[in-house]
């Protein structure tokens, strides 16, 4: 479990296609306190780290993984963000984030607002996800406030500091990103669905 407060970013050393799946290596300031077989949230996808040489890690994406999210589209020295898993002892300074991204969503718009951002994002409406106004929303691993929420539409805030520490700095109108959906709100809907 994660809560969406990035911990640090990686860069794409390089990737080999093994079938249908990929492997990334990917170097990080904490690829070397890492261990083999945690899990680790890249760009808001749960993988698990498989092998570590100093600063480097490799994860794996299937098949299922590479079509649900952006890392498909990765290419050497893009930017993904880090963030390990929540200690059971941990606090929950963002919301609970599983790492299991439920759609890829679209930058619409950006907006420089002289000291913060507005990404103004829109997402497939038929895959059933929802946002609620003032609600929580995980993009590229990032537990962000939905505003402007709409049927397949919704903007956040960016602050300076989330702005510099996170890829947001790369993000350009056009490109694609991870979005995962509150549980909660994935559960309310499940139950009013069949109810």
């Amino acid at each position: 479990m994660f809560t969406g407060i990035i911990e640090n970013q990686a860069k794409l050393i390089a990737f080999d296609d093994r079938g249908a799946n990929r492997t990334f290596c990917f170097e990080s300031p904490i690829s070397h306190e890492l261990r083999v077989d945690q899990s680790l949230s890249h760009n808001g996808v749960c993988l698990t780290v498989e092998h570590i040489d100093g600063q480097q890690h490799y994860v794996t994406a299937i098949k299922e993984t590479l079509g649900k999210s952006n890392l498909g589209q990765l290419q050497k020295d893009d930017w993904v963000n880090l963030e390990r898993c929540m200690p059971a002892n941990g606090r929950f300074d963002g919301h609970i984030v599983q790492g299991h991204v439920d759609q890829i969503g679209i930058c619409k718009k950006i907006i420089n607002l002289n000291g913060s951002w507005q990404f103004d994002f829109e997402y497939d409406p038929s895959l059933k996800n929802i946002t609620v106004e003032k609600g929580s929303i995980c993009i590229n691993g990032v537990s962000l406030t939905c505003f402007n929420s709409g049927i397949h539409t919704f903007s956040v805030a960016i602050i300076p500091y989330t702005f510099n520490h996170t890829n947001f700095k790369t993000i350009k109108e056009g490109d694609s990103v991870n979005l995962e959906f509150d549980i909660v709100g994935k559960y309310i809907q499940k139950m009013a669905s069949i109810a």
